[in-house]
Protein backbone atom coordinates (compact mmCIF):
# COMPACT_ATOMS: atom_id res chain seq x y z
CA UNK A 1 0.00 0.00 0.00
CA UNK A 2 1.48 3.35 1.01
CA UNK A 3 5.23 3.56 0.66
CA UNK A 4 7.73 5.61 2.62
CA UNK A 5 11.41 6.43 2.51
CA UNK A 6 13.64 3.54 3.47
CA UNK A 7 17.14 3.74 4.91
CA UNK A 8 19.91 2.73 2.47
CA UNK A 9 21.28 0.09 4.83
CA UNK A 10 18.23 -2.12 4.21
CA UNK A 11 18.56 -4.69 1.45
CA UNK A 12 16.47 -3.88 -1.64
CA UNK A 13 13.30 -5.92 -2.11
CA UNK A 14 13.41 -5.47 -5.90
CA UNK A 15 16.72 -6.35 -7.53
CA UNK A 16 18.17 -5.10 -10.79
CA UNK A 17 17.77 -1.91 -12.78
CA UNK A 18 13.97 -2.05 -12.66
CA UNK A 19 11.63 0.80 -13.55
CA UNK A 20 7.83 0.86 -13.47
CA UNK A 21 7.55 -0.42 -17.03
CA UNK A 22 10.01 -3.24 -16.31
CA UNK A 23 7.85 -4.42 -13.41
CA UNK A 24 4.78 -4.53 -15.66
CA UNK A 25 6.56 -6.43 -18.44
CA UNK A 26 8.21 -8.96 -16.11
CA UNK A 27 5.04 -9.78 -14.16
CA UNK A 28 2.82 -9.90 -17.27
CA UNK A 29 5.28 -12.14 -19.16
CA UNK A 30 4.06 -15.51 -17.73
CA UNK A 31 0.47 -14.59 -18.64
CA UNK A 32 1.18 -13.14 -22.10
CA UNK A 33 3.95 -15.47 -23.24
CA UNK A 34 4.06 -19.18 -23.96
CA UNK A 35 4.58 -21.75 -21.23
CA UNK A 36 8.14 -23.10 -21.09
CA UNK A 37 9.28 -26.71 -20.98
CA UNK A 38 9.50 -26.82 -17.17
CA UNK A 39 5.88 -25.70 -16.83
CA UNK A 40 4.66 -28.43 -19.17
CA UNK A 41 6.63 -31.13 -17.34
CA UNK A 42 5.20 -30.18 -13.93
CA UNK A 43 1.73 -29.73 -15.44
CA UNK A 44 1.81 -33.21 -16.99
CA UNK A 45 2.84 -34.83 -13.70
CA UNK A 46 0.12 -32.93 -11.80
CA UNK A 47 -2.50 -33.85 -14.41
CA UNK A 48 -1.60 -37.54 -14.22
CA UNK A 49 -1.85 -37.49 -10.40
CA UNK A 50 -5.18 -35.64 -10.58
CA UNK A 51 -6.69 -38.13 -13.04
CA UNK A 52 -5.57 -41.05 -10.86
CA UNK A 53 -7.24 -39.37 -7.86
CA UNK A 54 -10.46 -38.81 -9.83
CA UNK A 55 -10.54 -42.51 -10.72
CA UNK A 56 -10.08 -43.47 -7.05
CA UNK A 57 -12.84 -41.07 -5.95
CA UNK A 58 -15.26 -42.47 -8.55
CA UNK A 59 -14.42 -46.01 -7.42
CA UNK A 60 -14.92 -45.07 -3.75
CA UNK A 61 -18.32 -43.43 -4.30
CA UNK A 62 -19.57 -46.22 -6.56
CA UNK A 63 -18.34 -49.04 -4.28
CA UNK A 64 -18.44 -47.55 -0.77
CA UNK A 65 -16.10 -46.41 1.99
CA UNK A 66 -15.17 -50.04 2.53
CA UNK A 67 -12.57 -49.52 -0.19
CA UNK A 68 -10.55 -47.52 2.36
CA UNK A 69 -8.47 -49.07 5.11
CA UNK A 70 -10.80 -47.88 7.88
CA UNK A 71 -12.02 -50.37 10.48
CA UNK A 72 -14.28 -50.47 13.53
CA UNK A 73 -11.60 -49.02 15.83
CA UNK A 74 -9.81 -46.62 13.50
CA UNK A 75 -12.86 -45.03 11.87
CA UNK A 76 -10.90 -41.83 11.19
CA UNK A 77 -7.57 -42.19 9.51
CA UNK A 78 -6.02 -41.21 6.18
CA UNK A 79 -8.97 -39.06 5.08
CA UNK A 80 -9.21 -36.84 8.17
CA UNK A 81 -5.40 -36.70 8.35
CA UNK A 82 -5.39 -35.23 4.85
CA UNK A 83 -8.30 -32.92 5.67
CA UNK A 84 -6.51 -31.35 8.65
CA UNK A 85 -3.24 -31.19 6.70
CA UNK A 86 -4.80 -29.26 3.81
CA UNK A 87 -6.64 -26.86 6.13
CA UNK A 88 -3.34 -26.17 7.89
CA UNK A 89 -1.58 -25.40 4.62
CA UNK A 90 -4.34 -22.93 3.75
CA UNK A 91 -3.53 -20.81 6.82
CA UNK A 92 -0.39 -19.02 5.70
CA UNK A 93 -2.06 -17.27 2.76
CA UNK A 94 -4.39 -15.25 4.93
CA UNK A 95 -1.67 -14.69 7.52
CA UNK A 96 0.75 -13.22 4.98
CA UNK A 97 -1.88 -11.14 3.23
CA UNK A 98 -3.95 -9.93 6.16
CA UNK A 99 -1.69 -9.77 9.21
CA UNK A 100 1.39 -8.49 7.37
CA UNK A 101 -0.78 -5.94 5.55
CA UNK A 102 -2.07 -4.59 8.87
CA UNK A 103 1.51 -4.34 10.13
CA UNK A 104 2.62 -2.67 6.85
CA UNK A 105 5.32 -5.23 6.14
CA UNK A 106 6.58 -4.43 2.64
CA UNK A 107 8.23 -7.80 2.04
CA UNK A 108 4.76 -9.37 1.76
CA UNK A 109 4.09 -7.67 -1.58
CA UNK A 110 6.08 -10.11 -3.70
CA UNK A 111 4.65 -13.23 -2.06
CA UNK A 112 1.12 -12.43 -0.90
CA UNK A 113 -0.55 -13.23 -4.24
CA UNK A 114 0.84 -16.77 -4.39
CA UNK A 115 0.00 -17.28 -0.73
CA UNK A 116 -3.61 -16.15 -1.22
CA UNK A 117 -4.03 -18.46 -4.22
CA UNK A 118 -2.54 -21.30 -2.18
CA UNK A 119 -5.17 -20.70 0.50
CA UNK A 120 -8.05 -20.99 -1.98
CA UNK A 121 -6.72 -24.11 -3.67
CA UNK A 122 -5.76 -25.94 -0.45
CA UNK A 123 -9.14 -25.29 1.22
CA UNK A 124 -10.81 -26.75 -1.89
CA UNK A 125 -8.74 -29.93 -1.41
CA UNK A 126 -9.59 -30.04 2.30
CA UNK A 127 -13.32 -29.80 1.61
CA UNK A 128 -13.24 -32.90 -0.59
CA UNK A 129 -12.38 -35.35 2.21
CA UNK A 130 -15.30 -34.83 4.64
CA UNK A 131 -17.72 -34.88 1.70
CA UNK A 132 -16.33 -38.20 0.41
CA UNK A 133 -16.16 -39.58 3.96
CA UNK A 134 -19.92 -39.10 4.29
CA UNK A 135 -20.33 -42.11 2.03
CA UNK A 136 -23.24 -40.43 0.28
CA UNK A 137 -21.78 -37.14 -0.96
CA UNK A 138 -24.99 -36.30 -2.82
CA UNK A 139 -26.57 -35.73 0.63
CA UNK A 140 -23.89 -33.24 1.72
CA UNK A 141 -26.52 -30.48 1.82
CA UNK A 142 -27.81 -32.03 5.07
CA UNK A 143 -25.11 -30.19 7.04
CA UNK A 144 -26.42 -26.80 5.84
CA UNK A 145 -29.12 -24.87 7.76
CA UNK A 146 -32.00 -25.44 5.34
CA UNK A 147 -34.75 -26.92 7.56
CA UNK A 148 -37.72 -25.98 5.39
CA UNK A 149 -36.43 -26.80 1.95
CA UNK A 150 -35.95 -30.58 1.95
CA UNK A 151 -38.20 -31.65 4.81
CA UNK A 152 -37.56 -31.33 8.53
CA UNK A 153 -33.77 -31.22 8.49
CA UNK A 154 -32.50 -29.53 11.62
CA UNK A 155 -28.74 -29.23 11.83
CA UNK A 156 -27.07 -30.59 14.96
CA UNK A 157 -25.20 -27.48 16.08
CA UNK A 158 -23.62 -29.41 18.96
CA UNK A 159 -21.48 -31.42 16.55
CA UNK A 160 -17.88 -30.19 16.15
CA UNK A 161 -17.98 -31.48 12.57
CA UNK A 162 -20.69 -28.94 11.83
CA UNK A 163 -18.49 -26.20 13.27
CA UNK A 164 -15.97 -27.16 10.57
CA UNK A 165 -18.56 -26.58 7.86
CA UNK A 166 -19.29 -23.03 8.97
CA UNK A 167 -15.70 -22.10 9.86
CA UNK A 168 -14.14 -23.36 6.64
CA UNK A 169 -16.91 -22.03 4.34
CA UNK A 170 -16.57 -18.60 5.99
CA UNK A 171 -12.79 -18.74 5.72
CA UNK A 172 -12.97 -19.71 2.05
CA UNK A 173 -15.48 -16.94 1.25
CA UNK A 174 -13.49 -14.17 2.95
CA UNK A 175 -10.19 -15.42 1.50
CA UNK A 176 -11.70 -15.57 -2.00
CA UNK A 177 -13.01 -11.99 -1.80
CA UNK A 178 -9.70 -10.76 -0.34
CA UNK A 179 -7.74 -12.50 -3.12
CA UNK A 180 -10.00 -11.20 -5.89
CA UNK A 181 -9.95 -7.63 -4.57
CA UNK A 182 -6.16 -7.58 -4.64
CA UNK A 183 -6.18 -8.85 -8.23
CA UNK A 184 -8.30 -6.00 -9.65
CA UNK A 185 -5.38 -3.66 -10.57
CA UNK A 186 -3.53 -6.60 -12.14
CA UNK A 187 -6.54 -7.67 -14.17
CA UNK A 188 -6.79 -4.09 -15.46
CA UNK A 189 -3.09 -4.15 -16.38
CA UNK A 190 -3.51 -7.36 -18.40
CA UNK A 191 -6.67 -5.93 -19.97
CA UNK A 192 -4.86 -2.81 -21.16
CA UNK A 193 -2.00 -4.87 -22.61
CA UNK A 194 -4.21 -7.50 -24.27
CA UNK A 195 -4.01 -7.75 -28.07
CA UNK A 196 -6.79 -10.26 -28.74
CA UNK A 197 -10.35 -8.82 -28.45
CA UNK A 198 -11.63 -11.92 -26.61
CA UNK A 199 -8.81 -11.73 -24.06
CA UNK A 200 -9.43 -8.01 -23.61
CA UNK A 201 -13.14 -8.67 -23.00
CA UNK A 202 -12.51 -11.39 -20.41
CA UNK A 203 -10.07 -9.29 -18.38
CA UNK A 204 -12.40 -6.28 -18.63
CA UNK A 205 -15.08 -8.34 -16.91
CA UNK A 206 -12.64 -9.66 -14.29
CA UNK A 207 -11.33 -6.16 -13.46
CA UNK A 208 -14.84 -4.83 -12.66
CA UNK A 209 -14.27 -1.62 -14.60
CA UNK A 210 -11.04 -0.62 -12.83
CA UNK A 211 -9.71 2.66 -14.28
CA UNK A 212 -6.91 3.54 -11.88
CA UNK A 213 -8.50 6.77 -10.69
CA UNK A 214 -7.63 8.13 -7.26
CA UNK A 215 -11.12 7.12 -6.11
CA UNK A 216 -10.49 3.53 -7.24
CA UNK A 217 -7.28 3.36 -5.23
CA UNK A 218 -8.91 4.92 -2.18
CA UNK A 219 -11.68 2.32 -2.19
CA UNK A 220 -9.18 -0.44 -2.93
CA UNK A 221 -7.12 0.42 0.16
CA UNK A 222 -10.19 0.80 2.37
CA UNK A 223 -11.70 -2.50 1.30
CA UNK A 224 -8.34 -4.28 1.61
CA UNK A 225 -7.91 -3.08 5.19
CA UNK A 226 -11.49 -4.02 6.13
CA UNK A 227 -11.09 -7.50 4.64
CA UNK A 228 -7.70 -7.88 6.36
CA UNK A 229 -9.37 -6.98 9.67
CA UNK A 230 -12.07 -9.59 9.06
CA UNK A 231 -9.64 -12.26 7.88
CA UNK A 232 -7.16 -11.94 10.76
CA UNK A 233 -9.47 -13.53 13.41
CA UNK A 234 -10.16 -16.33 10.93
CA UNK A 235 -6.47 -17.26 10.99
CA UNK A 236 -6.92 -18.10 14.66
CA UNK A 237 -10.51 -19.34 14.61
CA UNK A 238 -10.53 -21.81 11.71
CA UNK A 239 -7.86 -24.20 12.92
CA UNK A 240 -8.99 -23.69 16.51
CA UNK A 241 -12.39 -25.06 15.48
CA UNK A 242 -10.72 -27.91 13.60
CA UNK A 243 -8.85 -28.75 16.81
CA UNK A 244 -12.20 -28.91 18.66
CA UNK A 245 -13.00 -32.02 16.58
CA UNK A 246 -10.46 -33.72 18.81
CA UNK A 247 -10.28 -31.64 22.00
CA UNK A 248 -14.01 -31.97 22.83
CA UNK A 249 -13.78 -35.78 22.88
CA UNK A 250 -12.74 -37.99 25.81
CA UNK A 251 -10.23 -40.09 23.89
CA UNK A 252 -6.77 -40.18 25.53
CA UNK A 253 -4.32 -38.01 23.61
CA UNK A 254 -7.10 -35.76 22.29
CA UNK A 255 -8.85 -34.38 25.37
CA UNK A 256 -6.51 -31.45 26.03
CA UNK A 257 -6.78 -27.66 26.08
CA UNK A 258 -3.45 -27.15 24.32
CA UNK A 259 -4.87 -28.29 20.98
CA UNK A 260 -6.24 -24.90 19.77
CA UNK A 261 -2.97 -22.88 20.02
CA UNK A 262 -0.96 -25.98 19.10
CA UNK A 263 -3.01 -26.52 15.92
CA UNK A 264 -2.83 -22.84 14.93
CA UNK A 265 0.97 -22.76 15.32
CA UNK A 266 1.26 -26.01 13.37
CA UNK A 267 -0.98 -24.66 10.61
CA UNK A 268 1.09 -21.51 10.23
CA UNK A 269 4.22 -23.69 10.30
CA UNK A 270 3.07 -25.98 7.47
CA UNK A 271 1.46 -23.12 5.53
CA UNK A 272 4.64 -21.05 5.42
CA UNK A 273 6.59 -24.14 4.37
CA UNK A 274 4.23 -24.74 1.43
CA UNK A 275 4.43 -21.05 0.43
CA UNK A 276 8.21 -21.37 0.44
CA UNK A 277 7.99 -24.45 -1.79
CA UNK A 278 5.73 -22.68 -4.28
CA UNK A 279 7.74 -19.45 -4.31
CA UNK A 280 11.02 -21.22 -4.98
CA UNK A 281 9.41 -23.08 -7.89
CA UNK A 282 7.65 -19.99 -9.30
CA UNK A 283 10.69 -17.71 -9.11
CA UNK A 284 12.53 -20.16 -11.35
CA UNK A 285 9.75 -21.22 -13.72
CA UNK A 286 8.45 -17.66 -14.24
CA UNK A 287 11.87 -15.92 -14.07
CA UNK A 288 10.93 -13.77 -11.08
CA UNK A 289 14.26 -13.85 -9.22
CA UNK A 290 14.36 -10.03 -9.16
CA UNK A 291 11.08 -9.86 -7.20
CA UNK A 292 11.13 -13.05 -5.09
CA UNK A 293 14.60 -12.56 -3.66
CA UNK A 294 16.80 -14.48 -1.26
CA UNK A 295 15.75 -11.96 1.39
CA UNK A 296 12.10 -13.00 0.99
CA UNK A 297 13.07 -16.66 1.34
CA UNK A 298 15.17 -15.86 4.42
CA UNK A 299 12.31 -14.03 6.14
CA UNK A 300 10.01 -16.94 5.41
CA UNK A 301 12.58 -19.32 6.89
CA UNK A 302 12.74 -17.25 10.07
CA UNK A 303 8.96 -17.60 10.50
CA UNK A 304 9.26 -21.36 9.86
CA UNK A 305 12.01 -21.58 12.48
CA UNK A 306 9.96 -19.69 15.09
CA UNK A 307 6.72 -21.61 14.52
CA UNK A 308 8.64 -24.89 14.42
CA UNK A 309 10.06 -24.07 17.84
CA UNK A 310 6.54 -23.30 19.13
CA UNK A 311 5.30 -26.65 17.79
CA UNK A 312 8.24 -28.38 19.53
CA UNK A 313 7.28 -26.70 22.83
CA UNK A 314 3.70 -27.94 22.31
CA UNK A 315 4.97 -31.51 21.89
CA UNK A 316 6.94 -31.27 25.14
CA UNK A 317 3.94 -29.73 26.94
CA UNK A 318 1.74 -32.62 25.78
CA UNK A 319 4.19 -35.14 27.21
CA UNK A 320 4.51 -33.22 30.49
CA UNK A 321 0.73 -32.89 30.96
CA UNK A 322 0.22 -36.60 30.25
CA UNK A 323 2.74 -37.41 33.01
CA UNK A 324 1.46 -34.71 35.38
CA UNK A 325 -2.20 -35.75 35.01
CA UNK A 326 -1.60 -39.12 36.62
CA UNK A 327 -4.13 -40.71 34.27
CA UNK A 328 -2.68 -44.04 33.15
CA UNK A 329 -4.68 -44.07 29.90
CA UNK A 330 -3.32 -40.66 28.97
CA UNK A 331 0.22 -41.67 29.87
CA UNK A 332 -0.03 -44.88 27.87
CA UNK A 333 -1.37 -43.02 24.79
CA UNK A 334 1.83 -40.95 24.58
CA UNK A 335 4.10 -43.85 25.49
CA UNK A 336 2.46 -45.88 22.73
CA UNK A 337 3.10 -43.09 20.23
CA UNK A 338 6.83 -43.14 20.87
CA UNK A 339 7.41 -46.87 21.41
CA UNK A 340 4.35 -48.63 19.93
CA UNK A 341 3.76 -50.07 16.46
CA UNK A 342 3.63 -46.60 14.91
CA UNK A 343 6.88 -45.40 16.50
CA UNK A 344 8.35 -44.70 13.05
CA UNK A 345 5.61 -42.13 12.34
CA UNK A 346 6.15 -40.41 15.70
CA UNK A 347 9.90 -40.06 15.27
CA UNK A 348 9.50 -38.96 11.64
CA UNK A 349 7.21 -36.22 12.96
CA UNK A 350 9.71 -35.15 15.63
CA UNK A 351 12.66 -35.16 13.21
CA UNK A 352 10.90 -33.18 10.49
CA UNK A 353 9.03 -30.66 12.67
CA UNK A 354 11.31 -30.04 15.63
CA UNK A 355 14.87 -30.77 14.56
CA UNK A 356 15.00 -29.80 10.87
CA UNK A 357 13.84 -26.13 11.29
CA UNK A 358 16.65 -25.53 13.80
CA UNK A 359 19.12 -25.48 10.91
CA UNK A 360 17.62 -22.08 10.06
CA UNK A 361 19.55 -20.52 12.92
CA UNK A 362 22.51 -20.52 10.53
CA UNK A 363 22.33 -17.64 8.05
CA UNK A 364 24.24 -19.51 5.38
CA UNK A 365 21.63 -22.29 5.40
CA UNK A 366 18.51 -20.11 5.59
CA UNK A 367 19.74 -18.04 2.63
CA UNK A 368 20.41 -21.14 0.53
CA UNK A 369 17.64 -21.64 -2.05
CA UNK A 370 18.14 -25.40 -2.44
CA UNK A 371 18.36 -26.03 1.29
CA UNK A 372 15.24 -23.91 1.91
CA UNK A 373 13.37 -25.88 -0.74
CA UNK A 374 14.46 -29.17 0.85
CA UNK A 375 13.48 -28.09 4.39
CA UNK A 376 10.09 -26.74 3.23
CA UNK A 377 9.22 -30.16 1.79
CA UNK A 378 10.54 -31.94 4.90
CA UNK A 379 8.37 -29.73 7.14
CA UNK A 380 5.20 -30.52 5.20
CA UNK A 381 5.99 -34.24 5.32
CA UNK A 382 6.48 -33.90 9.08
CA UNK A 383 3.21 -32.01 9.55
CA UNK A 384 1.36 -34.74 7.66
CA UNK A 385 2.89 -37.31 10.02
CA UNK A 386 1.82 -35.16 12.98
CA UNK A 387 -1.85 -35.37 11.94
CA UNK A 388 -1.44 -39.10 11.24
CA UNK A 389 0.07 -39.69 14.69
CA UNK A 390 -2.63 -37.69 16.48
CA UNK A 391 -5.47 -39.53 14.74
CA UNK A 392 -4.32 -43.13 14.19
CA UNK A 393 -2.18 -43.77 17.28
CA UNK A 394 -4.92 -42.36 19.53
CA UNK A 395 -7.59 -44.58 17.99
CA UNK A 396 -5.89 -47.86 17.21
CA UNK A 397 -5.53 -48.74 20.92
CA UNK A 398 -8.77 -48.13 22.78
CA UNK A 399 -9.60 -48.55 26.48
CA UNK A 400 -10.24 -52.27 25.85
CA UNK A 401 -7.36 -54.40 24.50
CA UNK A 402 -9.98 -56.56 22.80
CA UNK A 403 -10.79 -53.67 20.42
CA UNK A 404 -7.19 -52.86 19.51
CA UNK A 405 -6.58 -52.78 15.77
CA UNK A 406 -4.03 -51.66 13.20
CA UNK A 407 -4.70 -49.32 10.30
CA UNK A 408 -3.16 -49.82 6.86
CA UNK A 409 -4.09 -47.53 3.94
CA UNK A 410 -5.24 -49.12 0.70
CA UNK A 411 -4.22 -48.00 -2.78
CA UNK A 412 -7.52 -46.06 -2.91
CA UNK A 413 -6.61 -44.02 0.21
CA UNK A 414 -3.21 -43.24 -1.24
CA UNK A 415 -4.63 -42.53 -4.71
CA UNK A 416 -7.15 -39.98 -3.47
CA UNK A 417 -4.46 -38.14 -1.50
CA UNK A 418 -2.07 -38.08 -4.46
CA UNK A 419 -5.01 -36.92 -6.60
CA UNK A 420 -5.61 -33.91 -4.33
CA UNK A 421 -1.90 -33.02 -4.45
CA UNK A 422 -2.06 -33.18 -8.25
CA UNK A 423 -5.28 -31.14 -8.28
CA UNK A 424 -3.65 -28.49 -6.06
CA UNK A 425 -0.62 -28.07 -8.32
CA UNK A 426 -2.83 -28.25 -11.41
CA UNK A 427 -4.89 -25.30 -10.15
CA UNK A 428 -1.77 -23.36 -9.15
CA UNK A 429 -0.06 -23.88 -12.51
CA UNK A 430 -3.17 -22.79 -14.42
CA UNK A 431 -3.48 -19.78 -12.10
CA UNK A 432 0.14 -18.80 -12.83
CA UNK A 433 -0.62 -18.82 -16.57
CA UNK A 434 -3.84 -16.81 -16.21
CA UNK A 435 -3.33 -14.35 -13.32
CA UNK A 436 -0.23 -12.32 -12.37
CA UNK A 437 1.59 -14.23 -9.63
CA UNK A 438 2.90 -10.99 -8.09
CA UNK A 439 0.91 -7.88 -7.19
CA UNK A 440 2.56 -5.54 -9.70
CA UNK A 441 0.71 -2.44 -8.46
CA UNK A 442 1.85 -3.02 -4.89
CA UNK A 443 5.44 -3.78 -5.92
CA UNK A 444 5.52 -0.44 -7.74
CA UNK A 445 4.57 1.39 -4.52
CA UNK A 446 7.81 0.22 -2.86
CA UNK A 447 10.04 0.56 -5.95
CA UNK A 448 11.40 4.02 -5.09
CA UNK A 449 12.10 3.07 -1.50
CA UNK A 450 13.14 -0.57 -1.83
CA UNK A 451 14.25 -0.95 -5.45
CA UNK A 452 17.95 -1.55 -6.08
CA UNK A 453 18.00 0.95 -8.96
CA UNK A 454 16.60 3.81 -6.89
CA UNK A 455 18.89 3.09 -3.98
CA UNK A 456 21.87 3.46 -6.35
CA UNK A 457 20.46 6.68 -7.82
CA UNK A 458 20.05 8.19 -4.37
CA UNK A 459 23.61 7.21 -3.50
CA UNK A 460 24.96 8.71 -6.71
CA UNK A 461 23.02 11.99 -6.54
CA UNK A 462 22.89 12.33 -2.75
CA UNK A 463 19.44 13.96 -2.81
CA UNK A 464 18.21 12.67 0.55
CA UNK A 465 21.26 12.03 2.69
CA UNK A 466 25.02 12.49 2.81
CA UNK A 467 27.43 9.65 2.06
CA UNK A 468 30.86 9.63 3.63
CA UNK A 469 32.66 7.69 0.88
CA UNK A 470 32.87 9.58 -2.44
CA UNK A 471 34.51 6.69 -4.29
CA UNK A 472 31.28 4.69 -4.43
CA UNK A 473 29.44 7.76 -5.72
CA UNK A 474 31.97 8.30 -8.54
CA UNK A 475 31.79 4.64 -9.51
CA UNK A 476 28.00 4.76 -9.65
CA UNK A 477 28.08 7.92 -11.80
CA UNK A 478 30.61 6.35 -14.19
CA UNK A 479 28.47 3.19 -14.47
CA UNK A 480 25.39 5.31 -15.17
CA UNK A 481 27.26 7.20 -17.93
CA UNK A 482 28.43 3.94 -19.53
CA UNK A 483 24.89 2.54 -19.43
CA UNK A 484 23.58 5.74 -21.03
CA UNK A 485 26.13 5.49 -23.88
CA UNK A 486 25.15 1.85 -24.52
CA UNK A 487 21.46 2.80 -24.51
CA UNK A 488 22.03 5.57 -27.09
CA UNK A 489 23.94 3.16 -29.32
CA UNK A 490 21.19 0.51 -29.08
CA UNK A 491 18.48 3.10 -29.84
CA UNK A 492 20.33 4.34 -32.95
CA UNK A 493 20.62 0.78 -34.22
CA UNK A 494 16.90 0.11 -33.57
CA UNK A 495 15.87 3.30 -35.44
CA UNK A 496 18.01 2.28 -38.41
CA UNK A 497 16.45 -1.20 -38.52
CA UNK A 498 12.95 0.27 -38.22
CA UNK A 499 13.43 2.72 -41.09
CA UNK A 500 14.96 -0.03 -43.26
CA UNK A 501 11.63 -1.88 -42.94
CA UNK A 502 9.27 1.11 -43.22
CA UNK A 503 11.20 3.18 -45.75
CA UNK A 504 12.72 6.63 -45.35
CA UNK A 505 11.01 10.00 -45.82
CA UNK A 506 12.45 12.41 -48.42
CA UNK A 507 11.23 15.93 -47.63
CA UNK A 508 12.06 17.15 -51.16
CA UNK A 509 9.82 14.56 -52.84
CA UNK A 510 7.32 13.28 -50.22
CA UNK A 511 4.55 15.10 -48.34
CA UNK A 512 4.11 14.53 -44.64
CA UNK A 513 0.69 13.22 -43.53
CA UNK A 514 -1.31 14.17 -40.45
CA UNK A 515 -0.54 11.09 -38.37
CA UNK A 516 -2.91 12.28 -35.64
CA UNK A 517 -5.77 10.91 -37.78
CA UNK A 518 -4.66 7.43 -36.70
CA UNK A 519 -6.45 6.49 -33.50
CA UNK A 520 -3.90 6.24 -30.69
CA UNK A 521 -1.45 8.81 -32.13
CA UNK A 522 -1.66 12.14 -30.35
CA UNK A 523 0.40 15.32 -30.82
CA UNK A 524 3.22 14.08 -28.59
CA UNK A 525 3.38 10.65 -30.25
CA UNK A 526 3.31 12.26 -33.71
CA UNK A 527 6.25 14.42 -32.68
CA UNK A 528 8.11 11.32 -31.46
CA UNK A 529 7.43 9.46 -34.73
CA UNK A 530 8.66 12.46 -36.74
CA UNK A 531 11.87 12.53 -34.72
CA UNK A 532 12.39 8.86 -35.58
CA UNK A 533 11.76 9.58 -39.27
CA UNK A 534 8.16 8.41 -39.69
CA UNK A 535 6.00 11.03 -41.45
CA UNK A 536 3.56 9.21 -43.76
CA UNK A 537 0.64 6.77 -43.64
CA UNK A 538 2.54 4.57 -46.09
CA UNK A 539 5.36 4.10 -43.58
CA UNK A 540 2.98 3.32 -40.70
CA UNK A 541 1.01 0.93 -42.94
CA UNK A 542 4.09 -1.28 -43.42
CA UNK A 543 4.30 -2.08 -39.71
CA UNK A 544 4.16 -5.73 -38.61
CA UNK A 545 4.71 -7.30 -35.21
CA UNK A 546 8.49 -6.93 -35.54
CA UNK A 547 8.20 -3.20 -36.30
CA UNK A 548 5.75 -2.71 -33.44
CA UNK A 549 8.27 -4.25 -31.04
CA UNK A 550 11.09 -2.09 -32.40
CA UNK A 551 8.92 1.02 -31.99
CA UNK A 552 8.12 0.07 -28.38
CA UNK A 553 11.81 -0.42 -27.60
CA UNK A 554 12.62 3.02 -29.03
CA UNK A 555 9.78 5.09 -27.54
CA UNK A 556 9.43 3.13 -24.25
CA UNK A 557 5.90 4.54 -23.86
CA UNK A 558 2.54 2.76 -24.05
CA UNK A 559 4.00 -0.66 -24.95
CA UNK A 560 1.73 -2.69 -27.19
CA UNK A 561 -0.49 0.32 -27.91
CA UNK A 562 0.33 0.46 -31.63
CA UNK A 563 -0.45 -3.23 -32.13
CA UNK A 564 -3.62 -3.13 -30.05
CA UNK A 565 -4.99 -0.13 -31.97
CA UNK A 566 -3.84 -1.60 -35.32
CA UNK A 567 -2.01 1.50 -36.54
CA UNK A 568 -0.96 -0.29 -39.74
CA UNK A 569 -4.54 -1.17 -40.68
CA UNK A 570 -5.78 2.35 -39.95
CA UNK A 571 -2.90 3.93 -41.90
CA UNK A 572 -3.57 1.75 -44.96
CA UNK A 573 -7.22 2.85 -45.04
CA UNK A 574 -6.28 6.53 -44.63
CA UNK A 575 -3.62 6.19 -47.35
CA UNK A 576 -6.14 4.67 -49.78
CA UNK A 577 -8.58 7.55 -49.24
CA UNK A 578 -6.00 10.12 -50.34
Amino acid sequence: MASHYEAPIRKPLVLGDKGYHDVTVDIAAPVEGRANKHWWIVFSIALAAFLWGVGCIIYTISTGIGTWGLNKTVNWAWDITNFVWWVGIGHAGTLISAVLLLFRQKWRMAINRSAEAMTIFSVIQAGLFPIIHMGRPWLAYCVLPIPNQFGSLWVNFNSPLLWDVFAISTYLSVSLVFWWTGLLPDFAMIRDRAVLPFQKKIYSLLSFGWTGRAKDWQRFEEVSLVLAGLATPLVLSVHTIVSFDFATSVIPGWHTTIFPPYFVAGAVFSGFAMVNTLLIIMRKVCSLEAYITVQHIELMNIVIMITGTIVGCAYITELFMAWYSGVEYEQYAFLNRATGPYWWAYWAMMSCNVFSPQFMWFKKLRTSIMFSFFISIIVNIGMWFERFVIIVTSLHRDYLPSSWSMFSPTYVDIGIFIGTVGFFFLLFLLYARTFPVIAQAEVKTILKSSGERYKKLREAGKPLYEISGTTAVKENIEEAQEDEEETVEDTTKSVSNLLDSLGTFDASKDTADDLKKVKGIGPQMEKTLNQIGIFTFAQVGRMTENEYNLLDSITKSFPGRAQRDDWAGQAKKLNNKQ
